[in-house]
């Protein structure tokens, strides 16, 4: 029984036992983990802010033989959005980020291409970017990385976009006035698209839609 170590963006955390949290995690090399916690509940704890949502993150863990979940041994903050949850709208976005990975992203799969895009996307949001033009990035990148990305539907403007982000960075995008209308057709086409892949409907879009 070794301990690994990796990279890692977590992405959600739920409570288990009495005093421990089953969390998952998306590893840079490893791909999507879950793992328990222990004793991560207590107020005292040796895991600290590092379990927070999106939280990008120095993790190890070692996992037993026939075991599903693996066991979390330390896990380290390299960089937080803390600042980015304290605002509602950016707050909304992230639960929308880590809410679609946890559940499009294939267990113990190596996708290093989405964890760059998620890291992307939180730099622009930390940097000052919109929460429109990262959801919108986002969704788009994400299911052209999954492999069923439809032929673009929408607006003129909107498909316009969508060829623009498809081949610029997200920091790189033209400037333009975005707003919630901004090829909201797309972004709808988009999560539906997920949904079907997912058969259920993400619960962070509702809060999404109602900013």
């Amino acid at each position: 029984m070794s301990i690994r170590s990796s990279e890692a963006l977590i992405l959600r955390t739920w409570p288990f036992r009495e005093s421990d949290l089953i969390v998952s995690f998306f590893t840079r090399d490893q791909g999507k983990l879950r793992g328990v916690a222990r004793r991560a509940r207590r107020p005292k704890n040796s895991f600290g802010a590092g379990l927070e949502r999106l939280a990008y993150v120095s993790v190890s863990w070692y996992q037993k033989e026939n075991r599903e979940l693996v066991s979390l041994n330390s896990c380290e903050i390299t960089q937080s959005w803390f600042a980015l949850a304290s605002n509602w709208e950016t707050s909304v976005a992230l639960d929308f980020l880590a809410e679609v990975s946890d559940q499009l992203l294939p267990a113990s799969e190596v996708n290093e291409r989405h964890f760059r895009l998620l890291l992307a996307v939180l730099e622009f949001l930390r940097s000052g970017g919109s929460v429109w033009p990262a959801v919108l990035y986002f969704a788009l990148w994400t299911v052209r990385l999954a492999g069923f990305l439809p032929g673009l539907a929408g607006s003129p403007q909107s498909q316009q976009i969508a060829r623009e982000m498809l081949v610029s960075p997200i920091a790189q995008l033209a400037p333009r006035e975005w707003s919630k209308q901004t090829a909201q057709d797309l972004r709808h086409f988009l999560i539906r698209t997920m949904e079907e892949h997912i058969e259920r409907r993400f619960l962070s879009v509702p809060l999404l839609e109602g900013l």
